[in-house]
């Protein structure tokens, strides 16, 4: 098997150019208002329109920057407690406070060499992972 050791980062191609265009996540049916509190106020994210063929489902989607979350009602839900979406940013720690400011549980780890992270749950139990190259300062929230 050939693993790569260029490490992490864009310099990664494949024949296909594979990027993520959207992660979808479960969320409790009728929960639309508590998904636009915690991804549209606490976290910053905008909320989009969906295509006219797709607007009569249920859910909403969010979009920020590079990223964009597809929240999607399951009648029988189960949180997603060990999958979860990677979600890079620029200013960890401003965003650990954000959360930490609104109530929101930040479990800091620093077991990914070369980058600093921590996970959050939202309002469902999902997990989410915050991710950011690492700088000189190490994690301080």
């Amino acid at each position: 098997m050939d693993i790569s050791e260029r490490g992490y980062g864009p310099d990664h191609t494949t024949a296909f150019g594979f990027s993520i265009h959207h992660v979808q996540l479960a969320v409790p049916a009728g929960s639309e208002d508590e998904c636009r509190r915690f991804y549209v106020d606490v976290l910053g994210l905008v909320e989009v329109q969906k295509p006219p063929m797709l607007s009569g489902g249920d859910g909403l989607w969010v979009r920020g920057d590079g990223v964009e979350l597809h929240l999607g009602f399951e009648i029988d839900f189960r949180a997603a407690r060990r999958a979860h979406p990677g979600i890079r940013v620029r200013g960890l720690d401003g965003l650990a406070r954000r959360l930490t400011e609104h109530g929101i549980e930040v479990r800091a780890d620093d077991t990914f060499p070369g980058h600093r992270r921590f996970y959050v749950d939202d309002p469902f139990g999902n997990r989410l992972e915050f991710i950011e190259r690492d700088e000189p300062d190490h994690i301080s929230w």
